[in-house]
């Protein structure tokens, strides 16, 4: 059964998504400053947060752009 794309929790799971990410980043980014992990491994954290991101910015796209059509055609 597929699941319509302007339904409010596609809406909340972008906004859990973005608010996750940020959550973890910052974890990550103090776990490693306690543990003394290399800026390679850290700047990896920052890679994936970033990619978490753009794909949260992506999803929020294809949401207003899905709303934007059905405006057109109702």
């Amino acid at each position: 059964m597929a699941q319509n794309p302007n339904s409010p929790q596609t809406g909340q799971r972008i906004a859990i998504v973005v608010a996750a990410t940020g959550v973890l980043w910052i974890c990550a980014n103090l776990a490693g400053e306690f543990l003394d992990i290399s800026v390679r491994v850290r700047a990896f954290f920052d890679l994936v947060a970033l990619a978490a991101f753009g794909f949260a910015l992506y999803m929020t796209f294809n949401l207003w752009r899905d709303r934007q059509n059905d405006k057109d055609d109702g």
